[in-house]
């Protein structure tokens, strides 16, 4: 068989197989290659720099941007290495491109604990894991609009839990 036969027929079965995209397919692709494309806001690639590192340092993140209805949840992972075993961190990123508006770390103040420890709380119900150990830690990411890399600095155990007792 020719090389020419042999290409027509591998088309003719990809042609096959695109013609089974319906319009609903269409529009899925075509909306995801525009989210794909899309540039980055400073917060996202903050967020995922910081869980970058946390991956280096032994993390295991278990999910991402958790909108729930008591608020958001930047990262949540699962410190391995604790001292008491494996402990269920809510990680709170701020990312700036410099401190001319103060540290970012300093932008987690009370309200916004008590928002974190709220969501949180709803994450431990939600997934039966009341009983685990619990930490709050806060990432500043510090990103010159200039820099390749950015600056990030981690506050482990940053805060306790926030508006009254809810974790016991």
């Amino acid at each position: 068989m020719s090389w020419k036969n042999q290409f027509q027929r591998r088309f003719a079965f990809v042609n096959s197989q695109f013609s089974i995209l319906t319009s609903r397919s269409v529009v899925f692709l075509r909306g995801w290659l525009a989210r794909w494309r899309r540039p980055r806001t400073l917060g996202q690639r903050g967020e995922a720099a910081a869980a970058k590192y946390l991956r280096r340092l032994g993390y295991r993140i278990v999910d991402r941007a958790a909108r729930r209805k008591f608020g958001e949840l930047d990262i949540i992972a699962v410190d391995l290495r604790g001292a008491s075993g494996r402990t269920v961190v809510f990680v709170e990123v701020k990312t700036r491109t410099s401190h001319d508006a103060g540290h970012p770390a300093e932008a987690v103040d009370a309200e916004k604990q008590r928002r974190i420890t709220r969501a949180a709380l709803a994450y431990l119900k939600r997934h039966g894991l009341l009983d685990c150990p619990t930490r709050f830690d806060v990432v500043a990411v510090t990103w010159p609009a200039d820099a390749k890399k950015p600056t990030i600095e981690h506050y482990k155990n940053a805060f306790e839990a926030q508006g009254g007792s809810m974790f016991g």
